[in-house]
């Protein structure tokens, strides 16, 4: 039997002499406190001066409860009050001061391979603690030689990024790399990687959003028919993920190595594409024209090929030229791809008995986003490239793409005075009669309309 929170019988012997001293203590007091009171009514009732010493104690008590009044106004317990002699706003500076202080940062995210030791993460953030860098959330990403500790910080806004470096430097941290962050870092990773999912799920066009955005700045290339020999996995600054379609997708980036952990997160995200196949939300948005004609904006997908290849026969040889910058016999083979949502998303504008009249092509490309517009000859000059245009660019910014830029020919005037209405800054570059325009649309003076107010 286990007898070791069980009292000795010492210390049971020890308890009861403490309570016997402890009522003896309390009945000797009970006993003087009777006497002192009988004395005293004794000396006030029996006494020559009992009436004068009563009165003479009543004004003491009196004067004793003024003096305790007066000295706890005059002496406070309280927290110090103003210095009448501080100039004005010197307390509100002593109380705000460290609030203010603690505004003065800015958000950092940084890497760093530590040795798989036990410390090795201690060191590093002691060293941050050093630098009043305060840690918001990490996460571990395990190689098969040491691990990349991953930090969102909260960095004084007088630490430059050498400073912080070299804080994890002398921490034991190496291959660091730092980037400044902003509120959307915020989201905890499991939050984001579950966000990007549902994105993926619904569209199949934001695969390559997703990855982005899951990566940061990366080049993401697709190769048809490429990935039937490649190797999944990431090597160094490259990752490769194969399709069941047979299709290679490959992501680069130079500024900072892939990880395992990041590998299994992509190839989650692409084989969720996969197994949901081909999809496009069903979103559209009423266009009434001037002249009362009442068309229809929409997501546009495989099945339209018929009907895109019924607008290319409407269209005039200089009109398909303009738009796909070569042999105008060429231009159907184009629509398997402009159509696929993988490869970016399309708008439609249909007519009341379902022919498309006009094609709008968002393709995502590194950090930017390609546009092509294509308005029947018909129906061109009546504000249906300025209503598409509009639209992509607010996707492209739904998306978290800043920029997007058109390719055409020096001499499309159309699409030249179509960009200016964007009211966003524009960039030309000519090289060989090839105009590429480039729209800033984080800079654009005027907020671009939702592309789906039904959203």
């Amino acid at each position: 039997m286990d007898t070791t929170s069980q009292p000795s019988r010492a210390q049971r012997r020890s308890a009861r002499n403490h309570r016997w001293r402890r009522d003896t203590t309390e009945l000797a007091a009970v006993f003087v406190a009777v006497a002192a009171a009988d004395l005293v009514a004794n000396t006030v009732v029996h006494g020559h001066d009992g009436p004068v010493l009563l009165v003479a104690s009543a004004l003491a008590l009196v004067a004793t409860a003024v003096f305790h009044a007066w000295w706890a106004h005059r002496h406070p317990h309280g927290p110090p009050g103003p210095d009448p002699a501080a100039p004005p706003g010197a307390e509100a500076a002593e109380v705000t001061g460290p609030l203010r202080d603690f505004e003065q940062t800015a958000l950092w995210r940084l890497r760093a391979t530590v040795s798989d030791s036990p410390g090795s993460l201690a060191r590093i953030c002691t060293a941050l603690a050093g630098q009043q860098v305060s840690i918001v959330s990490m996460q571990t990403h395990p190689l098969p030689v040491g691990a990349v500790d991953e930090f969102l910080v909260r960095a004084p806004l007088a630490l430059s990024r050498a400073d912080l470096a070299r804080a994890v430097a002398s921490g034991g941290g190496q291959d660091i790399w730092t980037e400044q962050a902003d509120a959307h870092d915020l989201v905890d990773e499991p939050t984001h990687v579950l966000a990007l999912a549902t994105r993926t799920a619904l569209d199949a066009a934001e695969l390559p959003v997703a990855l982005r955005r899951l990566f940061g700045r990366c080049t993401i290339r697709q190769f048809p028919n490429g990935g039937a020999a490649a190797v999944a996995g990431a090597d160094g600054h490259v990752m490769r993920l194969p399709v069941p379609s047979g299709d290679l997708i490959e992501l680069s980036r130079p500024h900072l190595p892939f990880t395992p952990t990041e590998f299994a997160r992509a190839q989650a995200l692409v084989e969720l594409d996969s197994l949901l196949g081909p999809r496009v939300p069903k979103v559209e948005a009423r266009l009434t024209l001037p002249a009362g004609t009442d068309l229809t904006v929409r997501r546009a997908d495989p099945e339209d090929k018929a009907a895109a290849l019924a607008m290319h026969g409407r269209c005039s040889s200089d009109a398909l030229r303009k738009r796909y910058h070569g042999p105008v016999k060429d231009a159907d083979r184009y629509l398997d791809h402009l159509l696929d949502p993988r490869h970016g998303q399309t708008l439609a504008v249909e007519t009341s008995d379902g022919r498309i009249v006009a094609l709008a092509h968002l393709m995502w490309d590194d950090d930017s986003a390609e546009i092509a517009l294509l308005v029947e000859d018909a129906w061109q000059r009546r504000g249906l490239g300025v209503d598409l245009l509009r639209r992509m660019a607010a996707l492209a910014l739904e998306a978290g793409v800043p920029t997007i830029y058109a390719v055409t020919h020096a001499s499309n005037t159309g699409l030249i005075s179509t960009m200016r209405r964007l009211s966003a800054p524009l960039d030309y570059q000519v090289e060989d009669g090839t105009l590429v325009i480039t729209a800033h649309l984080s800079e654009a003076t005027e907020q671009l309309p939702t592309p789906w107010p039904s959203r």
